[in-house]
């Protein structure tokens, strides 16, 4: 974990606009199909998550619900989503993320019914992702605390992004549009490493070159002394 920890940002109703968007863009992409893929934002009083069983498409900004790192609704009329404890554990044990986007990509879930690891394969995923993306054990949908338990413990410190087995994908960023970006490199990464792998294998890049531009990105793109 290299970046610096993620204060919570006001829950405004532009950023309720915002995760909106984003669900709508991330269904333009087929990472959300229905009701399937979900958000949350760390901000001050806790985290704001999108509903449970409520199709995207007529999301409005009240719908997002507000609950406490303790997991108590705080706000909202809707019931948050069911994998609350998933986000709520994941922005409690990563202080460097601000935002989590819970996808059903297709490469990215082949690898998590596979229970296989995705090796940084690509330099953006290397930047982005900052390391290799485990895959946690399968947890019967309903049993929200252990499938929470499971991501935290595959996920690491490293990188911000894990597999779900037989389920999905789970991505933070130090901001929404950077979570949503991570998805999309995720989704990425897996179809790179797929193909590779049937051209006789995928060649990862070396341990110390991602440390090197997991670094170069978080402290210095953009910057002078890039």
């Amino acid at each position: 974990m290299l970046s610096d920890i993620c204060p919570p940002v006001p829950c405004t109703r532009a950023l309720r606009q915002e995760i909106i968007d984003a669900c709508h863009y991330l269904a333009g992409l087929r990472f959300f199909i229905s009701t399937w893929g979900n958000i949350s934002v760390r901000v001050e009083g806790g985290m704001l998550i999108t509903p449970s069983r409520m199709d995207y498409a007529t999301l409005q900004p009240e719908d997002l619900v507000l609950v406490s790192m303790d997991g108590e609704q705080l706000e909202g009329a809707r019931v948050p989503s069911s994998e609350t404890a998933l986000h709520r554990l994941v922005l409690a044990q990563r202080p460097d993320l601000g935002a989590v986007v819970h996808s059903h990509s297709p490469y990215a879930s082949v690898l998590a019914c596979a229970h296989r690891t995705l090796p940084v394969c690509v330099e953006d995923m290397a930047q982005i992702i900052g390391g290799d993306v485990h895959c946690a054990p399968y947890t019967p949908g309903g049993r929200h605390q252990a499938l929470a338990d499971a991501a935290v413990a595959a996920m690491g410190q490293d990188a911000c992004a894990v597999l779900l087995a037989n389920h999905g994908a789970l991505t933070g960023g130090h901001t929404l549009a950077e979570a949503v970006v991570a998805t999309e490199v995720l989704e990425k990464a897996a179809m790179l490493y797929l193909f590779a792998e049937q051209l006789g294998g995928c060649q990862r890049i070396p341990a110390e070159c991602v440390a090197e531009e997991r670094h170069r990105f978080v402290y210095k793109y953009g910057k002078p002394e890039a």
